[in-house]
């Protein structure tokens, strides 16, 4: 039987728990302001977007190789393979009841 997901990484994630439900991890530590958030599928770090000032969420896959993130925003169920440029959707994992704006500085 062949799997319904676009590589074998999807295949291969798990149930996580955000890191934070505040926000993206690095960004709430620096001050930063974020766009959106992505989850980790392996882990459960929380982190900002590619079009956040910050990209933590690639700098997370980077730094560990955790192939899979999942958008952390409310009623999206899309997510993305880095490894194989790859995204899917519904993919399983959290998502957050309200959109979670950065603090105001």
């Amino acid at each position: 039987m062949s799997s319904p997901y676009p590589c074998g990484h999807f295949a291969a994630i798990h149930d996580v728990q955000p890191s934070t439900t505040e926000g993206c991890v690095e960004c709430l530590q620096m001050g930063s302001p974020w766009v959106h958030l992505r989850i980790c599928l392996a882990c459960g770090h929380v982190g900002c977007c590619d079009d956040s000032p910050m990209k933590h969420a690639t700098a997370h896959f980077r730094a560990t190789k955790h192939p899979v993130i999942k958008s952390f925003e409310p009623g999206e169920t899309w997510g993305w393979c880095y490894l194989d440029s790859t995204m899917y959707d519904p993919v399983p994992g959290p998502t957050p009841r309200r959109h979670i704006a950065p603090p105001i500085r």
